[in-house]
């Protein structure tokens, strides 16, 4: 679940840079652009998004005169994705340096929407195949109960003597083996 949380948060944090972006672009202050962010996160994903209540909290914080760049450098230590914290690393370093905020906004943006793009795209295609290999995992399982229920005396040799048990613990053991190496398979990382 917290894994699932986190994808959802990393593509919203998509929308939130994008968000950013136009709104710096606009003309608006960091600060003010955070809170436009915030209403265009609350129209789309909802008052109880838990990326809505970040971005409610960073207005919080700013009203007591916490530094925006502190903010976002607190969430991605707070949020433990990686994206969300390069964003506030490489946002710290521009508003300490001066420069062209929107151009270094802009690039950011691409670069991390880009990168976020292509986990989704991964995530879609590679669907299917963690599907198969729930599917194919349970079915070495689902034979045996089959043959258990369906004709339970043509297995009694594999269970009750002991070199049916050995057989059928090496034959537990592969698939364990197979079946962790199977969920090792399809799930990539980005």
């Amino acid at each position: 679940m917290v894994k699932k949380q986190k994808q959802q948060m990393n593509y919203q944090f998509g929308t939130a840079l994008q968000s950013l972006e136009t709104a710096v672009r606009a003309g608006y202050s960091m600060e003010n652009a955070v809170r436009e962010c915030r209403k265009d996160l609350q129209r789309i994903y909802g008052q109880e998004n838990d990326l809505v209540r970040e971005f409610l909290y960073m207005e919080a914080q700013m009203e007591v005169g916490i530094p925006v760049e502190t903010l976002f450098l607190d969430l991605g230590e707070r949020s433990h994705l990686e994206d969300i914290r390069n964003f506030g690393e490489v946002f710290a370093i521009a508003k300490r340096t001066g420069g062209n905020l929107a151009g270094i906004m802009e690039q950011t943006s691409q670069v991390l929407g880009e990168k976020i793009r292509v986990k989704q795209e991964i995530d879609v295609s590679i669907a299917g195949k963690k599907m198969e290999q729930t599917i194919m995992s349970l079915v070495p399982g689902a034979i045996i109960l089959y043959m258990q229920i369906s004709s339970g005396s043509f297995l009694d040799i594999l269970y009750h003597n002991a070199a049916g048990a050995a057989v059928m613990t090496g034959c537990l053991v592969v698939y364990l083996f197979g079946w962790r190496m199977g969920k090792k398979i399809v799930d990539i990382e980005v």
